[in-house]
């Protein structure tokens, strides 16, 4: 059973930047912005560059989490948001595809990224969400 509703789902493939937080070795936090989108169930992302720390921190600590803020306030007045914590995976290859199809809902229908004839095969980053939370329907 997914943890992710209709709305969880339609806000994750939004086009909102998604902040995903990490462990560094020793243990402290750290946070970086990244496009994301679904694949099944997982939260999917590519990144074409390996040596990125945020991509060593979860070869080392699978363990992460990810917000996205919504456009939505509540009727408290709250900006709705989504929290989700999860165990990510890195997958060799196929982060141009997954890029060319994120860049077309952040960036624009007729984008072109990656903007390089020929870019490395990257890795996409795979998170099983294993908590949701934040304030919206989906809390």
């Amino acid at each position: 059973m997914s943890l992710l509703n209709p709305a969880a789902r339609e806000l994750i493939e939004s086009g909102k930047l998604a902040h995903l937080v990490t462990l560094a070795p020793d243990g402290s936090p750290r946070v970086a912005i990244i496009w994301v989108g679904l694949d099944g169930d997982e939260i999917v992302a590519g990144h074409l560059d390996r040596r990125q720390i945020k991509l060593r921190n979860i070869a080392a600590d699978s363990r992460v989490a990810l917000s996205i803020e919504s456009t939505t306030v509540n009727a408290m007045g709250l900006q709705e948001y989504l929290v989700i914590r999860g165990s990510a995976r890195l997958v060799e290859g196929g982060a141009p595809a997954l890029l060319a199809r994120l860049a077309h809902i952040y960036l624009g229908p007729n984008v072109i990224f990656p903007p390089m004839l020929d870019p490395p095969p990257g890795v996409v980053s795979r998170i099983t969400v294993e908590h949701v939370g934040g304030i919206g329907p989906w809390g």
